[in-house]
């Protein structure tokens, strides 16, 4: 006997499966689209003025952390500085700048013994290598004088826009913005002056802050990343400008 085949259930099946797809369209159409978060009230220009008054009120004369004698070895401290802290810079300088404080005394010293005295610094081998060759140009090109102007620093071996900076505004008074991870942290999360990159944090603290308070700006900035504003645990509840701060997360 001839065995029937029902097609019923197959036609069942597939009505279930498209009936399906029109419901699952119809629940993602329902479903609520994630918001973007809400870009921070730039600041104004009198939060700015307040916030620098603190600053300067809480520490009228900010100095760098970085040891030196004159504005070779502040270079070649801050050159040493990429990727280290200040503290274990100044642990190596303290013995090397005892013996070579010029660029002359350094390249008589010579890349061996420079590599010896700052060996407990990350990269100490292509850092002596700079050091060395840093000394070189400043006494072909410079008559063994570090040069007063950005363009004419960052052709030295090992100095960047950053080191540039903070050489011009430490060794010669003028108004410079370096941004080191510190800054840039504060920059942006305080919502002072947002960047992708630390030029564009540079040039946004530079566009804001008076020019009565910038001679310090960077070092407070520093300072401020250095010991309030932490990258992991910051310490909103004693922070001077947290009700001005601008970030989602602060703790107060």
């Amino acid at each position: 006997m001839a065995k029937i085949i029902r097609a019923g259930g197959a036609k069942k099946s597939g009505v279930r499966s498209a009936a399906k797809k029109p419901a699952r369209k119809a629940a993602a159409k329902a479903a609520p689209k994630a918001k973007k978060p809400a870009k921070p009230k730039p600041w104004t220009a009198a939060e700015v003025h307040e916030a620098f008054s603190r600053f300067r009120a809480a520490n009228p004369e900010p100095k760098g952390e970085l040891e030196h004698l004159n504005p070779f070895t502040l270079l070649v401290a801050v050159v040493l500085s990429a990727q280290a802290t200040d503290a274990g810079v100044n642990r190596a300088t303290r013995a090397l700048f005892a013996v070579a404080d010029t660029p002359q005394k350094m390249l008589a010293l010579g890349e061996e013994k420079v590599r010896d005295y700052i060996k407990t610094i990350g990269l100490y081998r292509n850092k002596a290598k700079n050091v060395i060759a840093l000394s070189e140009k400043l006494i072909a090109d410079f008559g063994g004088e570090v040069p007063r102007t950005r363009p004419e620093i960052e052709t030295l071996p090992g100095a960047g826009r950053k080191t540039a900076n903070v050489v011009l505004n430490m060794a010669f008074g003028e108004q410079t913005m370096a941004v080191d991870t510190h800054v840039f942290r504060v920059g942006n999360r305080t919502g002072l002056a947002p960047g992708n990159t630390p030029l564009e944090v540079e040039l946004a603290l530079e566009k804001a802050i008076p020019s009565e308070f910038m001679l310090h700006a960077h070092h407070w900035l520093i300072l401020h990343g250095r010991y309030t504003c932490l990258a992991r645990k910051p310490r909103c509840d004693v922070c001077l400008i947290n009700d001005l701060c601008r970030w989602p997360e602060k703790t107060v």
